[in-house]
């Protein structure tokens, strides 16, 4: 499943998963192990052991401030990302969230399957009365860095040593999506831009 061509994917559908459904799982372990090893990993710099991966995975679906979306291209999982809501003690930031763990694996990538997966999550976040949707990431992931300052984040703010590859620190950005501007919101739905 790895090894779908840009030919062979001609339906990108995007859905919060609750429950994996067979070979729901090992699609994703995959999609999430090609995504790392080319270094665009949500975190991890070399893919755990696979039964790891598979409790982490488990893990996010029973954490109730967690929602797991998945971007599948052809019916195979390509991609994910989660929204983070605060726990339920936090009433300060009841309508904040964050927006993390954002990944597309090499073969599905150039189809907009990760804007699909952030437009998903915006719905969601809306659908609870969301009012702010936050996220961070490493200044060397240029395409997501573009991808999210197309989609209207704005960035807030820069941590030079946000996280250290190879022994070396990699700078990173802090940037927020305002849920309440109407108009912002419309251009993400209308924009055109399937590049990442």
């Amino acid at each position: 499943r790895r090894h779908m061509t840009s030919n062979s994917v001609s339906s990108i559908t995007v859905e919060e998963l609750t429950e994996f459904r067979p070979g729901d799982l090992p699609d994703l372990c995959e999609a999430a192990e090609a995504a790392i090893l080319d270094g665009g990993g949500f975190g991890w710099l070399t893919p755990p052991e696979r039964d790891v991966f598979e409790r982490f995975w488990r893990g996010v679906l029973v954490v109730p401030e967690r929602h797991l979306f998945v971007g599948r291209a052809d019916g195979v999982i390509a991609g994910s990302a989660q929204l983070i809501r605060a726990p339920r003690n936090n009433e300060a930031q009841a309508h904040v969230a964050n927006l993390t763990a954002l990944f597309v694996a090499p073969w599905a990538r150039s189809f907009g399957v990760a804007r699909k997966i952030i437009e998903g999550i915006i719905d969601t976040a809306l659908e609870h009365d969301l009012k702010t949707l936050n996220l961070d990431v490493r200044e060397s992931q240029t395409a997501a860095i573009r991808l999210y300052e197309g989609m209207g984040f704005r960035q807030w703010g820069n941590h030079p040593a946000y996280a250290h590859v190879n022994g070396r620190p990699v700078g990173g950005r802090f940037y927020y999506l305002d849920l309440t501007n109407p108009e912002l919101i419309k251009g993400n739905k209308s924009s055109a831009d399937v590049s990442a």
